[in-house]
């Protein structure tokens, strides 16, 4: 599995149903793992974003749609970023010699 995270803010639609945010949540919880991944963090922050999602997906094409479904219902804005641990890390320093 590949991570991700999740950098997400509110759109005027999203923050206007606020109250309903952790249902939505949920959905996309649900969502996410009927697409074969999951959630492993979520957080509520304060600053430039307004949630911060750590997710593992099958593959890119997975967290694209994942993504995609997101935006389409109106409430949230994501940036997506493919996230390498620090094992992975490791090997790509060392293979550049």
């Amino acid at each position: 599995m590949t991570t991700y995270v999740v950098l997400l803010n509110w759109t005027e639609q999203g923050v206007k149903n606020v109250r309903e945010s952790p249902k939505r949540l949920d959905a996309a919880k649900k969502m996410l793992a009927d697409m074969g991944g999951s959630f492993k963090h979520f957080f509520l922050t304060m600053g430039t974003y307004d949630m911060v999602a750590v997710v593992e997906a099958p593959d890119d094409a997975v967290a694209a749609r994942f993504a995609l479904n997101l935006g389409m219902a109106g409430n949230v804005r994501s940036t997506t970023l493919k996230a390498f641990p620090e094992a992975a890390y490791r090997e790509l320093i060392t293979s550049l010699g």
